[in-house]
C-alpha cells in the first residue's frame, strides 16, 4: 500500500483503494456495479445509509457513502432499505393539532429517551428533540430541527420503540407548511405566474446553456433580502 491508498473491507473481503474516495465511488472502484442504494449520490435521498468500523476500534459509524471518504482499515457494510411506518392521510382534513400524532403515531410517546436516533443520524441532527417537539403539538419546531433529515432510515433502526421518526417529522413539516408557516403572496403569484407559462421560453433557453453558465447565473442571482 503506498501513501495515496488504503485498505479497506467490502463485506469481509481486503481492497486497496485511493485514499480520497468515498465509500460508493471506492465500491465502485473495487468492482461493484451499484444498481440499488446509490440514488442521487450527492447526499440528499438517503439511499446509501451504510455502517462501518475502523480496525481496532469497537465503535459501528453510520453514515452515508456518498459523503464519506474512505479511511485505512475501514470495514464497511451497506444497510437494506429500513422499512419505516408510513400511514395515510389526506392533509387536506387533519389539523395541526397534537391529537393528529397520537392518531398515527402514537409509538412516539413510546420513546425511552435513549437518544440511540440522535447518535445514529448521519445529518447530525437532534432526532431525539425533533421527536419531543412532536409529541408537544410543537410542529413548527420539529419541522425546523428535522429539515435537513434525508429518509435514510438509520434512525429508526436503532430506536427500541420502534418510531419512523423522519415520517414524523415529514408530516410536521407538511403540517407547518400547510397551517402555521406565514403565507409568502409573492411566492403565490410566482407559482400563478409559471402555471400560466410566463416563463416558459425563459425555461427552454436556461436548458440549452452549459452547466457552468447555470452555475454562473445561480451563483450571482439576485436575492431577496
Amino acid at each position: 500500500m503506498n501513501e495515496n491508498t488504503v485498505d479497506i473491507y467490502l463485506f469481509g473481503k481486503k481492497y486497496t483503494v485511493p485514499g480520497d474516495l468515498t465509500i460508493m465511488r471506492a465500491m465502485e472502484y473495487a468492482g461493484y456495479q451499484l444498481v440499488r442504494g446509490c440514488g442521487c449520490r450527492n447526499g440528499f435521498c438517503g439511499a446509501c445509509a451504510t455502517i462501518y468500523r475502523i480496525k481496532g476500534d469497537r465503535e459501528l459509524h453510520a453514515c452515508l457513502a456518498c459523503q464519506t471518504k474512505v479511511e485505512n482499515d475501514m470495514y464497511v457494510a451497506t444497510l437494506p432499505f429500513f422499512p419505516l411506518i408510513k400511514q395515510v392521510y389526506d392533509i387536506e382534513k387533519v389539523k395541526p393539532t397534537e391529537q393528529i400524532m397520537m392518531q398515527l403515531y402514537p409509538e412516539i410517546y413510546a420513546c425511552v429517551g435513549c437518544n440511540a436516533c440522535t447518535k445514529s443520524c448521519t445529518q447530525g441532527l437532534n432526532v431525539m428533540q425533533y421527536i419531543a417537539y412532536a409529541q408537544r403539538g410543537e410542529f413548527d419546531k420539529c419541522a425546523e430541527e428535522s429539515f435537513d433529515c434525508v429518509m435514510c432510515g438509520v434512525c429508526s433502526s436503532r430506536c427500541p420503540a420502534g418510531i419512523s421518526h423522519p415520517q414524523v417529522a415529514m408530516l410536521a413539516r407538511r403540517l407547518n407548511g400547510k397551517y402555521l408557516a406565514p403565507k409568502s403572496e409573492h411566492l403565490e403569484n410566482r407559482v400563478r405566474e409559471i402555471e400560466n407559462g410566463t416563463f416558459d421560453e425563459l425555461m427552454e433557453a436556461l436548458m440549452g446553456k452549459p452547466a457552468s453558465e447555470l452555475q454562473e447565473l445561480y451563483n450571482n442571482r439576485d436575492i431577496e433580502k
